[in-house]
């Protein structure tokens, strides 16, 4: 059985049709390189895959469930990499990646955080306040958040911005480290990593207008969307 599957996507952000009728799917092992344009739905598509948002239509299953019938169970299995580093300015790296492992309910977290902040070479800025961090040294301790507890899927919004060759080549060294461990990794980059085998996913082919996309599915919601927008017009033009 495949793992991690989407099946006829569509994504709406706001009044934007971001993209439509995309599948997907992935094996343990796996590595998934998201492809395409600025805009094309490379971020949206990654926050459907780790349950932030819901598809407009299609649905995203693990080992043949639907993520939505428990949003708590996939969350679990899973490390979600946005464009913000999330890292707190008051807080010290160690404290900001305590934190994160408290949420995750690990047991051993000093070790865990010590192991993470080797593998990223910033054990020495343990105890640096995150507002004095350069921001190469915040997307490293943000990257540091993947390697505590145990999960079976990453997803990863180009997580080498801020990163210099050395720590790509960590980064890359880690991701098939997972895979050979069985985990799945689902990644965006304008950068080159040198991971074995990806797979290419180009969002840019499941682009499609959004008026022709309202046309072919004629339903209650999409009907509601466009008097929507037409009110939201006329109430412009009046108020013009």
């Amino acid at each position: 059985m495949t793992v991690f599957t989407g099946s006829d996507l569509t994504c709406l952000r706001g009044e934007r049709l971001v993209f439509g009728d995309l599948s997907f799917s992935a094996n343990t092992g796996d590595a998934v390189m998201l492809r395409g344009r600025n805009g094309a739905g490379k971020s949206s598509l990654l926050r459907l895959m780790a349950g932030l948002m819901a598809p407009r239509h299609g649905t995203i299953r693990w080992q043949g469930d639907d993520i939505a019938n428990d949003k708590i169970a996939h969350r679990a299995r899973l490390h979600y990499l946005g464009h913000q580093d999330a890292i707190k300015p008051v807080l010290t790296v160690r404290d900001n990646l305590r934190l994160w492992a408290e949420l995750r309910g690990i047991s051993d977290i000093d070790a865990e955080i010590d192991q993470a902040l080797r593998a990223f070479d910033i054990h020495h800025l343990g105890k640096t306040a995150g507002r004095y961090l350069s921001s190469g040294q915040k997307r490293r301790t943000a990257l540091a958040r993947i390697l505590l507890g145990q999960s079976d899927l990453w997803l990863l919004d180009e997580p080498t911005v801020g990163l210099d060759r050395e720590s790509c080549a960590e980064l890359a060294r880690l991701i098939a480290e997972f895979r050979a461990k069985g985990g799945i990794v689902i990644y965006s980059t304008h950068v080159d990593l040198d991971i074995a085998a990806p797979i290419i996913l180009d969002l840019d082919p499941f682009a499609i207008p959004m008026m022709e996309w309202l046309i072919e599915h004629d339903d209650e919601d999409a009907n509601q969307h466009l008097s929507l927008d037409m009110d939201q017009g006329r109430t412009t033009e009046a108020a013009i």
